[in-house]
């Protein structure tokens, strides 16, 4: 049996992972990564709707980054489960580097045009694609099994530390030197993940099983297969597919709100951002926190109806800081729901599912975006900035119920 078991409930010394070198480097690396990540995060939208004033064009570039993962997730995770990582992620960071270095040069030379925008996010998200749920099954080969809870809690953990800090850098440098420096930075940021990759010793990583060759639609039906005979993977992924296509899309409804409510600038629209990272930091530190044993049921289960109710609050603030408050109790539920519910996929997951499960997380996590930038984008165009959160609040709520009812019967009749 290859599966993870829960260790005791209490709580755990929530850095447990450093202590493996390979993870260190790696814990670096992306830590420099994901600041510059979100500043780009903050500046592309704010970007685009400075060129069209419209808010469903700028759903529409949000749409596009997400779209690849739709289309292409479930022949990511076959490839994932048969080729070396360390190699395929030199290879999308690389990528990555030399995507955005080129948006950069368009944006600081002043030529940058709306179509460029809708470019550079599709090859974008054609890469992360491929790099998100690799850098997910990745984890397990530097620290094992015993820490890889602990781990993905501190994947999650760099994630908001950087959703803080990046978006305020970002505003700061808007408003001073100029929204291309955020480019450039996240451009160089990705050497940072490259580097890293250099110190992890090859042979610290897992290589690949011999295994029988079948083929790509056969591989992929037989992840598929082997999730939905696991009711704790196939209902985690409904919760979970609910969630990320209502549920997170501040990306598209802040900028919006930002500007047509609040009258923020560039900066004051940063540090909105920031709030949201820093109550998403609150969450992955509790989860980093519990052990195996904590209150998982709870977080799975009642927490995303808490995080529809934050988004039609959102909808209702009419200042800065109450709209701060809500979105940064907002960035606490969903990043406590999304750690949670990522270590619940990889506990009940075998070693040789990995990559074709962690794949299906990134197709409903990345891949249902498209579906919600488009809703939202379209409530704030057709009927205001409010309109967008308060709708996306309400649409998980009427789809949350009816599966927490399949559940509660499924397991009762059992």
């Amino acid at each position: 049996m290859d599966t993870l078991q829960p260790r005791k409930a209490g709580l755990n010394n929530p850095f447990v992972s450093l202590r493996h070198a390979n993870y260190r480097y790696y814990f670096a690396g992306m830590c420099v990564s994901t600041i510059g990540t979100w500043m780009q995060n903050t500046a592309q939208p704010w970007l685009a709707y400075s060129l069209t004033k419209s808010a469903l064009l700028l759903s529409v570039v949000s749409a596009l980054q997400f779209l690849p993962a739709l289309l292409f997730s479930l022949f990511a995770g076959v490839l994932i489960d048969r080729l070396p990582k360390k190699r395929m992620l030199i290879i999308t960071q690389s990528l990555s580097l030399a995507i955005t270095f080129a948006l950069w040069l368009l944006v600081h030379s002043g030529n940058v045009q709306y179509w460029h925008l809708l470019i550079s996010a599709s090859l974008l998200g054609l890469v992360n694609t491929l790099d998100m749920p690799l850098r997910q099954s990745f984890v397990v080969e530097m620290v094992g099994h015993d820490d890889l809870m602990n781990a993905i809690a501190l994947n999650s953990l760099t994630f908001n530390v950087a959703r803080m800090i990046g978006p305020s850098l970002a505003g700061i440098l808007m408003g001073t030197i100029g929204i291309s420096a955020c480019f450039l930075v996240n451009s160089l940021s990705f050497a940072a993940v490259l580097i890293s990759l250099f110190f992890i010793h090859p042979v610290a990583c897992a290589v690949p099983e011999e295994k029988e060759r079948k083929g790509m639609f056969e591989s992929i039906g037989e992840g598929l297969k082997y999730i939905f005979h696991d009711e704790t993977l196939y209902t985690t992924l409904l919760i979970m597919a609910v969630i990320s296509t209502f549920a997170l899309n501040y990306g598209v409804a802040i900028p919006v709100f930002a500007q047509q409510i609040l009258g923020l600038t560039e900066t004051g629209y940063g540090f909105l951002l920031s709030a949201l990272g820093a109550g998403a930091l609150v969450g992955a530190l509790l989860v980093a926190s519990l052990s195996k044993n904590g209150p998982r049921r709870f977080i799975l289960y009642v927490l995303p109806l808490f995080s529809g109710l934050i988004l039609i609050l959102i909808g209702y603030t009419n200042s800065f800081v109450s709209t701060a408050l809500s979105v940064a109790i907002g960035g606490f539920l969903f990043v406590t729901y999304l750690s949670t519910a990522n270590s619940n996929l990889q506990i009940h997951t075998a070693d040789r599912f990995r990559g074709r499960v962690m794949s299906v997380y990134s197709l409903v996590l990345a891949g249902s975006s498209p579906i919600g930038n488009l809703f939202v984008g379209s409530m704030d165009n057709w009927f205001g900035a409010r309109m967008g959160f308060i709708a996306c609040g309400i649409a998980v709520m009427v789809f949350i119920m009816p599966i927490f009812i399949f559940i509660f019967v499924r397991r009762n009749r059992v």
